[in-house]
């Protein structure tokens, strides 16, 4: 159970951070309502999460599935016995590096997966969804820097495993995803990665997401034209990693 202080500071944590995406559109004339803000909740629990609902938080992000396949069913367990049919409302993105063997579990929980950047991936994970009987939405995860080591494709193999996924039919290729790398200045690189998802819809006209930006760097992604930020920190604070 969520304290009354623990519900107040997410309340008013979530409320900036509301804010900030509202001024950011404005200041390049955009919507808010065409952007989407995904809570990053590793590392919380299912407490935390329950409450962000409880608040009108639509959209989670999970990075571990040895964390978030067991987070992910207490929390639809709980929407379902306490908001009869709300568990449905929950949309859950996988955000964090996804490795092959694993792929088949997480397309059981999760909703879309932004992490995309290997064929063995994307093949894994539309078995996975055959198996489990869903369709899930993909995001190719782009390297703006070139080092792979941390995730994400090379820019010359991104059109590539763009298609591949779109020619899953258990896959629907949504666009793009990408993190700023360490020191390099956020602005520059959100507007490459725009630039990779023109390339995309010029093929792929309904892959319209731009997943980018996250607590310290959300203003930039809003001005390049992301439509799904990831916002952890400055929602839910800093916490040690859940064993």
């Amino acid at each position: 159970m969520t304290s009354a202080t623990r519900r107040d500071e997410l309340a008013r944590n979530l409320t900036a951070v509301r804010e900030r995406v509202a001024r950011a559109c404005d200041a390049v004339g955009s919507d808010p309502g065409e952007v989407h803000l995904i809570v990053v909740t590793k590392h919380f629990p299912a407490s935390d999460v329950l409450t962000l609902h409880e608040l009108g938080v639509r959209d989670i992000g999970e990075n571990r599935d040895q964390e978030a396949a067991g987070k992910v069913g207490e929390v639809r367990a709980a929407l379902r016995e306490h908001s009869s049919g709300v568990a449905d409302a929950l949309t859950v993105h996988f955000i964090g590096q996804l490795q092959s063997n694993k792929a088949g579990r997480v397309a059981g929980y999760a909703d879309a997966v932004h992490s995309l950047d290997r064929a063995k991936v994307i093949d894994a994970l539309a078995r996975g969804a055959e198996s489990a009987d869903r369709v899930l939405d993909g995001l190719v995860q782009v390297s703006l820097d070139g080092d792979t080591s941390r995730g994400g494709a090379r820019r010359e193999e991104v059109s590539e495993l763009a298609d591949r996924i779109a020619a899953h039919h258990r896959l629907r290729l949504r666009g793009v995803m990408a993190v700023a790398p360490v020191g390099a200045d956020p602005a520059l690189c959100f507007a490459d990665l725009r630039d990779i998802a023109d390339g995309i819809r010029a093929s792929h006209p309904e892959a319209g997401w731009i997943s980018a930006g996250m607590s310290a760097d959300l203003e930039p992604a809003v001005a390049a034209g992301a439509t799904h930020l990831r916002v952890g920190t400055a929602i839910l604070g800093s916490r040690a990693p859940l064993l």
